[in-house]
């Protein structure tokens, strides 16, 4: 992953043009950080804009209705905190978000093990995971990194990922395998019915 780059800001300013915020139908505080689509409840967007929503599109991400998650929304949820040691640096670092499987919650998605899930990054990387393994491994979408709100350039500003010192099968592997399930810059998240 480390070998991955970011799209330039401008390609992100599609995402803040439909942005709501948690509670449908209310205008967002903020531009929309996060759009999950698939098997979700009524969702608080409609569907693609193939003119306006051009990375989502220029990603294959096509979907006629979402919920679309500000940096509030996100911050609304309850957080959890936890202090991995990243493979970018092999020191431990504290991230703090809410998780995965409440924002899943949160959509109106019917939270059962079978889901699966597709989480992609704004560089177009993607990684499958299950609800369960979500849950087992307690993801977070994490919005700070250190104290601080992760920006866009670095590994934010949001980011799916776990405490793989936590887990034994986890952090028996190599540390530059541990987070492949794990992308930075995570923007698109979508359900799949089990």
């Amino acid at each position: 992953m480390n070998k991955r780059h970011f799209l330039s800001s401008a390609a992100l300013g599609s995402l803040a043009l439909h942005g709501t915020s948690h509670a449908a139908g209310k205008p967002a505080q903020g531009p929309g950080l996060l759009t999950v689509t698939g098997a979700i409840g009524r969702g608080n967007r409609g569907a693609i804009d193939t003119a306006l929503d051009q990375m989502m599109v220029k990603q294959k991400i096509r979907f006629d209705k979402a919920h679309v998650f500000d940096f509030a929304a996100l911050l609304a949820l309850p957080a959890v905190t936890i202090k991995p040691t990243l493979e970018y640096d092999s020191k431990p670092h504290t991230l703090k978000g809410p998780l995965l499987a409440d924002v899943v919650r949160a959509t109106g998605a019917a939270s059962v093990d079978g889901t699966r899930l597709m989480l992609r990054a704004v560089d177009g990387y993607a990684a499958a995971l299950s609800l369960a393994d979500a849950r087992k491994y307690r993801f977070i979408i994490a919005t700070h990194l250190d104290g601080a709100p992760m920006p866009l350039g670095g590994l934010g500003p949001l980011w799916a990922v776990y405490d793989a010192d936590s887990y034994a099968d986890m952090a028996s592997k190599p540390l530059g395998d541990r987070f492949a399930a794990c992308p930075w810059g995570f923007y698109h998240l979508e359900i799949l019915a089990g």
